[in-house]
């Protein structure tokens, strides 16, 4: 269901800015500091990070877009969730290792094949040289059982994260349908801009056969701004 202009809360401040407080940084409107919906202070780890959430509710129209706030709604997912739920949120990105996007090979034709390789086979390489996270790849849509060392290497790789950038990692596990290129996007190896481009690598193949229809298109420009609201959550946090 779409959400009309009236359903969306007014602005009601003026300007928002980022401020230093104990422990970090904020963000406050008019000068009074946000808080999460667990109503919770909204420490940040960076001054970067609380700039960037600040041009988020600057850049806000007569109407309040929450849903389009992702630095702010993965802000209130580090503070108020990921605290009390680390073991659970290991464990979901173990189990996108066990059906990872960058191991389900095509079936065919032979172009689409050797593109996916192209793109995917060097992501899971460097997880397995650089994380212990060596994945089996498959053809078809069927997994295959993962090793469990490498399930539990990733599990351990993110409880080894600290909760913003946990939360950023598990955020996109979901974007781009792997748990390998969340973690290369978390440790530097690529932009989540790149990222989101491997993720599609089928589907773009797809459009070059038969075209992309405006929904369609319309549905991965509005990806690519979650992707590129990811990056600088990453980058935000150093």
């Amino acid at each position: 269901m779409t959400t009309s202009p009236s359903d969306k809360p007014k602005r009601f401040y003026k300007e928002a800015a980022a401020e230093q407080m104990p422990g970090g940084w904020t963000v406050t409107l008019d000068g009074r500091s946000i808080k999460t919906p667990a109503r919770a202070a909204l420490c940040l780890p960076s001054q970067r990070l609380a700039r960037a959430i600040a041009a988020e509710w600057n850049d806000q129209g007569e109407a309040i877009d929450l849903v389009g706030m992702h630095l702010t709604r993965l802000a209130n997912v580090a503070i108020d969730r990921t605290p009390e739920a680390r073991d659970e949120m290991a464990d979901e990105l173990a189990r996108y290792c066990e059906t990872d996007l960058l191991c389900h090979l095509a079936e065919g034709p032979l172009e689409l094949v050797e593109r996916e390789e192209a793109y995917w086979r060097p992501v899971r390489e460097w997880a397995g040289q650089e994380l212990d996270i060596l994945l089996v790849p498959v053809e078809g849509l069927l997994a295959s059982p993962q090793p469990d060392a490498s399930l539990e290497a990733a599990r351990q790789v993110a409880l080894d994260m600290d909760d913003f950038r946990l939360t950023g990692t598990l955020y996109a596990c979901g974007l781009f349908g792997s748990a390998l290129l969340a973690l290369a996007v978390a440790e530097g190896q690529l932009s989540a801009a790149d990222a989101f481009e491997v993720s599609r690598v089928d589907e773009a193949w797809q459009i070059e056969q038969w075209g992309e229809d405006e929904e369609a298109k319309a549905a991965t420009e509005a990806r690519r701004k979650e992707a590129r609201a990811l990056e600088t959550w990453m980058r935000g946090l150093g």
